[in-house]
């Protein structure tokens, strides 16, 4: 079979850069489409947000995106925006929408000893959809969990060629850990997707190995489905990347250093 006529827009979305993660894993699966990224730098980190301010926005931003980029496909690459929005953006929009969740059920059929850690931004891990991916999927086992400060902010700076502070890392791991039965766990949850840009990190600061999962490569898995017989077998084209203002010159950076052939600012409306 030759070449797709016409290869599909996807558009990745993220409060930051979290959204990397995924494109790393489109690109891992050798997914032939146009990518475009969008950062909500104007509103970063969502984790610090009011929950009726990102339901009004989230969807707002999206449809700002779809509308600039013509995508086929968006993918809300960012916890907090998928266990909060996800539905009210698939309300909004009319092409698919793949959304981020906790990784529960996989880390689940990984865990030897029954204990699961799960590592979120400290409003996902309080979240009802939270809630109710445990109750479907842990079969019994223990899932324990931390709301990691600061985190996410690490993987920007990190991303950026900063230096952050190696104690937020130590942190994240012993907010687990030093929970009851922390010490069986073996498998750890990276419930948001800025956290797998500092995984290395991560398993620096802890003191035993452990299994990781991250949402990426399920991500692309959804995302070949829902495309299949729309692309081409192969690497996925960086197109641009778009943030919405604020502090956003270093994201913009850290996307043209990524493969990212343009960057620019996409104007959201002020009162969102």
């Amino acid at each position: 079979m030759g070449l797709a006529s016409k290869r599909p827009r996807v558009l990745v979305f993220d409060s930051g850069l979290g959204g990397l993660s995924v494109i790393k894993a489109l690109m891992d699966a050798s997914i032939g489409a146009d990518i475009f990224h969008l950062a909500d730098t104007a509103f970063f980190p969502y984790g610090e947000r009011e929950d009726d301010a990102l339901i009004k926005r989230i969807p707002s931003v999206i449809g700002a995106g779809i509308a600039q980029t013509q995508a086929d496909l968006v993918i809300i690459a960012c916890n907090t925006a998928s266990t909060l929005a996800l539905e009210e953006v698939r309300v909004e929009v009319s092409i698919p929408v793949v959304g981020v969740v906790p990784a529960i059920k996989p880390a689940v059929a990984l865990s030897q000893t029954g204990v699961i850690g799960l590592l979120a931004t400290p409003k996902t891990v309080t979240r009802p959809y939270t809630d109710a991916l445990i109750n479907r999927f842990s079969q019994g086992k223990i899932v324990l969990r931390h709301g990691a400060i600061g985190l996410a902010g690490a993987a920007e700076e990190k991303l950026a060629h900063g230096h952050p502070d190696p104690l937020v890392y130590q942190s994240a791991i012993q907010g687990l850990l030093d929970q009851p039965r922390g010490d069986q766990i073996d498998v750890i949850v990276l419930a948001c997707t800025h956290y797998p840009l500092v995984l290395e990190e991560l398993a620096a600061a802890t003191p035993r190995p452990f299994q990781w999962v991250e949402s990426g490569p399920a991500i692309a898995r959804r995302v070949a489905h829902l495309l299949a017989n729309q692309f081409d077998k192969a690497s996925p084209c960086l197109e641009m990347g778009f943030t919405t203002g604020g502090q956003d010159g270093p994201t913009q950076q850290v996307l043209l250093d990524f493969g990212f052939e343009a960057t620019a600012t996409l104007s959201v409306m002020k009162d969102l």
